[in-house]
């Protein structure tokens, strides 16, 4: 063969080589100005509230793309109602997979749907980022190496509580009253494993379905035990009949809520903001109606989303916050990438995040990542409101151990 046949063919081959490199790339759900990302939100069904986390996501990457996108590439957001079905969760994530070419699937809603996935996107090297769930299971990358939480554990919340109450109520009776499935659960476990042989001072636990009808004889119960200090996990919608409930009853217990129960517009304002005082949580994220924050939230950003976000229907400026937030980590991790957009390159920069403060979060609360530390967002902070604002209790809380006293 003569040189220029040689030339020809190792031209040839080049050719061959980048049209692969480039399919392999367009399959991955990365072109030169798109990248694609998947999502799983319950806009309908039983928990439908937590929706409003996946249009704010949408609205977020709308004023992104509007800015210029990143890295020149603009975001479609493929998000897909799985109504909190785990089956449904599977279905959906294979078409966003395998027909969609998603790069990753980003901050799906939920522990039983996010496990239903997890293994067929493992097997498939597929980024699982920032999962909308506190499970501690979500965070093992010994096990699951492509799956990486976002938020605090639900546990650790739950034993924050129980370190609060030996702290500042030692002695104190106790009742508990949670929502009767996975996220419940493990705020109460985490509580009972905090307080170690004082979980004895549980006078009343009560388990209670997300729709139940009868929350006014759990409450009148609760407050016959004789109880001082209330502890509530739950979504907002019923963390504000409790509150109501107990002031007609006139019982005033120490009253301590989840996170995700304790926004101001949603969970406090519908009990009455007078029935509110006092209730203490552990948060990571500002509030939305706090008004400590309103002059940091009238910059063009965050503006621009709101516009965006009511727009496209979004009401819950509690999970504007929370979707803000995600999609802002995300969008690091994507800009840390620059051009290497393969899906090993995402994980790697995922598990790279050092010191990051998002603009969502509460001052001093920053994302740290690495090889072996899948839980992002690992500090919290206890705060109390007083009727107006949400008032900062002692120092950031790194994490709450259970006790080993038993």
């Amino acid at each position: 063969m003569n040189t220029f046949l040689r030339a020809l063919l190792a031209i040839a081959v080049a050719l061959v080589s980048l049209s692969a490199i480039s399919e392999r790339v367009r399959q991955e759900g990365v072109s030169d100005d798109e990248i694609r990302i998947g999502n799983l939100m319950p806009y309908s069904g039983s928990l439908e509230i937590f929706g409003a986390i996946g249009k704010a996501e949408a609205a977020y990457f709308e004023m992104l793309n509007a800015r210029g996108g990143i890295n020149g590439r603009k975001v479609r957001f493929i998000s897909h109602d799985d109504k909190s079905d785990p089956a449904s969760a599977l279905n959906l994530t294979r078409k966003l997979v395998e027909e969609d070419n998603v790069l990753l699937m980003f901050g799906s809603f939920g522990t039983p749907g996010n496990f239903a996935v997890r293994k067929y996107l493992n097997e498939r090297q597929i980024p699982q980022l920032f999962v909308a769930s506190g499970d501690d299971h979500l965070s093992d990358p010994s096990l699951f190496p492509w799956t990486m939480g976002w938020q605090p554990s639900f546990r650790e919340e739950g034993r924050i509580y129980a370190n609060y109450i030996q702290a500042f109520y030692p002695g104190k009776r106790i009742v508990a009253l949670w929502q009767n499935d996975h996220f419940g659960r493990e705020v109460i476990k985490g509580m009972e494993d905090g307080l170690g042989h004082v979980a004895r001072m549980i006078r009343v636990g009560i388990a209670y379905d997300l729709k139940d009808e009868h929350l006014d004889t759990h409450v009148s119960i609760l407050k016959r035990s004789g109880a001082e200090i209330l502890v509530f996990a739950g979504v907002p919608e019923n963390a504000a009949k409790v509150l109501q409930l107990a002031a007609k009853l006139d019982w005033r217990p120490v009253f301590i809520m989840n996170q995700m129960a304790s926004s101001i517009a949603d969970g406090l304002k519908p009990a009455g903001l007078e029935n509110a005082v006092g209730v203490t949580t552990a948060a990571y994220l500002k509030d939305a109606d706090d008004p400590a924050w309103k002059h940091e939230q009238s910059g063009a950003d965050w503006q621009s989303f709101l516009e965006n976000y009511h727009r496209a229907g979004g009401k819950d400026e509690s999970a504007a916050m929370f979707g803000y937030a995600a999609a802002e980590t995300l969008a690091q991790v994507l800009t840390q990438c620059g051009d290497d957009l393969s899906r090993e390159n995402v994980m790697k920069q995922a598990a790279a995040l050092k010191d990051y403060q998002g603009s969502i979060l509460l001052p001093g609360i920053k994302i740290s990542t690495g090889p072996w530390n899948f839980r992002p967002i690992k500090h919290m902070r206890l705060v109390q409101f007083d009727g107006r604002t949400w008032q900062p209790i002692g120092e950031l809380l790194e994490t709450a151990f259970a006790s080993t006293d038993n």
